[in-house]
């Protein structure tokens, strides 16, 4: 649940400053939400789910 709340997080800053900064129009944004809240329905959720789990896991992995 923290890493679904972490990427959610992320991925919303990541497209307020695409918003704000690179000119991302509102109406790309809706489109990208609902494309994701489908693509959650789908059969292929899992899939998703776990190779993001993966690179998390590969991401918090790397020592500095």
């Amino acid at each position: 649940m923290i890493l679904s709340m972490s990427g959610v997080v992320l991925l919303g800053i990541i497209v307020f400053l695409f918003f704000r900064k690179d000119g991302l129009k509102a109406s790309h944004a809706v489109v990208c939400a609902l494309f994701g809240f489908y693509l959650a329905g789908t059969a292929i959720a899992p899939s998703i789910t776990a190779g993001g789990a993966s690179l998390a896991g590969l991401l918090g992995g790397i020592k500095f």
